[in-house]
Order: C-alpha cells, then sequence, then structure tokens
C-alpha cells in the first residue's frame, strides 16, 4: 500500500488552490480554537474602564470594546465557542441526516414518501425562523443551540444522501447483497454506506460553512452562544449600536466569521473537485 502523500487524490488536493487556502484558513482558527487561552495576550474577559472604545493601537491591536476589554485576545479566544457548536452541530446533522438517507432511499415505498413530503414541507421554511421557534420553546444554552442547528441541518443532509442511495441502490452489487441473503442493515452499512461517503463528507463540509454562520446569527439575535462568551456573533451584537462612531468594536469579528465561513466553503469546493476527478 502507498503512503498517502503518494496518493493521486492527495497530490492532487496540493494542487488545488482553494482547498490549500480554505485548508489554511480553517486550521489557522482551529490552533486559535484550541491555544486561544495561551496566544492571547491579555485576559479576553478582564474589564479596563480606564481603557473603554480605544481604538487600534500598539498596546490593543484592535481596540477595546465599551467595557475595554482588548478585542484582538477576544477574537482568538472566540474562536473556540463557535468552532465548537458549528462543528458539533454538524457532526449531528451529518450522523442523522446520513443515516435517514439511507433508510429512506433503501427502503423506499410509503416510507420514503411520507417521510419525503414532509422534509419538503420544513424545506420550504426558513431555516433561521425554523431555529428560533424550537429554541423559543426549549429555552437557550450552547447545548440547546447545537442540537436545534443538528436537527436542522437533519432534513437537508437525509435529501441529499437519500438521492444517493436510490441509485446505489438500483446497483448489480447491491442485488448480488441480496441474493446472498444480506439483511438490510448489513447492505445499508457495509455495501451502500461506503460509496456514498464522498457525497457525505463533501456535504458535511459544506454545512460546516452554513453552521459557523448559523451560530454567529443566533448569537447575534440573542438566541445563540450566551454571555460571558467572546464569540464573534455575540460581540457583535454587543456592540453594533457603537459601529457608526467606534468600527473596530464590531468590524474584527464580522471579519472573523467571514473569513472562517469562506474557507470552509473553499475547504468544501475543492474536496467536491477532488471526488469528481
Amino acid at each position: 500500500m502507498k503512503p498517502f502523500w503518494r496518493h493521486d487524490k492527495f497530490r492532487a488536493a496540493l494542487r488545488s488552490p482553494s482547498l490549500m487556502l480554505g485548508v489554511v484558513i480553517v486550521v489557522f482558527w482551529v490552533v486559535c480554537a484550541i491555544f486561544g487561552a495561551r496566544l492571547a495576550p491579555m485576559d479576553p474577559y478582564a474589564d479596563n474602564l480606564l481603557a473603554t472604545l480605544s481604538p487600534p493601537s500598539a498596546a490593543h491591536w484592535f481596540g477595546t470594546d465599551q467595557l475595554g476589554r482588548d478585542i484582538f485576545s477576544r477574537v482568538i479566544v472566540g474562536a473556540r465557542d463557535i468552532l465548537t457548536a458549528g462543528l458539533m452541530a454538524t457532526l449531528l446533522g451529518t450522523v442523522l441526516g446520513t443515516a435517514l438517507g439511507l433508510a429512506l432511499g433503501y427502503i423506499g415505498g410509503v416510507f420514503d414518501s411520507v417521510v419525503s413530503r414532509i422534509i419538503e414541507a420544513l424545506q420550504a421554511l426558513p431555516l433561521v425562523i425554523v431555529a428560533l421557534m424550537a429554541l423559543a420553546a426549549v429555552g437557550t444554552s450552547n447545548l440547546t443551540v447545537i442540537l436545534v442547528i443538528g436537527f436542522v441541518f437533519t432534513p437537508l443532509i437525509a435529501r441529499t444522501v437519500r438521492s444517493a442511495v436510490r441509485e446505489e441502490a438500483a446497483l448489480d452489487y447491491v442485488a448480488a447483497s441480496h441474493l446472498r441473503g444480506d439483511r438490510a442493515l448489513s447492505v445499508m452499512i457495509v455495501e451502500i454506506l461506503p460509496n456514498v461517503m464522498p457525497l457525505v463528507l463533501v456535504e458535511m463540509t459544506v454545512r460546516l460553512g452554513f453552521a459557523i454562520f448559523f451560530v454567529a446569527s443566533l448569537s447575534f439575535l440573542g438566541f445563540g452562544i450566551q454571555p460571558p462568551s467572546a464569540d464573534w456573533g455575540l460581540a457583535i451584537a454587543e456592540n453594533y449600536s457603537l459601529i457608526g462612531s467606534y468600527w473596530w468594536t464590531v468590524i474584527f469579528d464580522a471579519a472573523a466569521t467571514a473569513s472562517l465561513v469562506i474557507g470552509f466553503n473553499l475547504a468544501a469546493e475543492g474536496v467536491q473537485g477532488l471526488f469528481e476527478q
């Protein structure tokens, strides 16, 4: 077996500008999320009422907010909460959506028809509205944000996986599994799932970008990650009214959010290109 760095796919990945740029951006923020507390030059939660709303300077690279907290340190540390919530929600949605998509595509019949109609009805609703209604019903916390976004993503991923599974289920290797007497669960997991995994990986990468934006949006609206977190969406909400006179209190958190979303989207585009080759 050849080492992974000698495989054509790996070499193609190194030649993909979008994939490499996306990976670099994402890795940068992952490092910040893991080591943010050590990388931050100041305590991101410490108030300094003598330095409130200070503009960017040598002492405070990104300036300070209305409580005198160092914005650069808060941006670095804030990567942890938004990345953790986005990643966990995407993993939950991917696992549930893949399982549901496998069942719908393989079983078919009335089960597929009924559930597919429900999914179509859910997709007709704005995702943010659905999430806000759910959070208003169950309450807001970091855990409920992850669960709600994961469940919102589930039908979207399920529909994509279902289409791929239906195509695979009509192929000869699945018919051969039936002739061998393999159980339905075995056919789905052992035979069909490996063949739709590239699609699942692409879908998961795409959803990661959506999840980051989703978490930031909910935090901005007051239904996402809660204080005293340095979450970027929450920071934008706290300082939004000051943007006219103190632009630095918002712009750096907004730029961080945009860069992470763009990074995941570039990575997803690159991964999709690799699997299409």
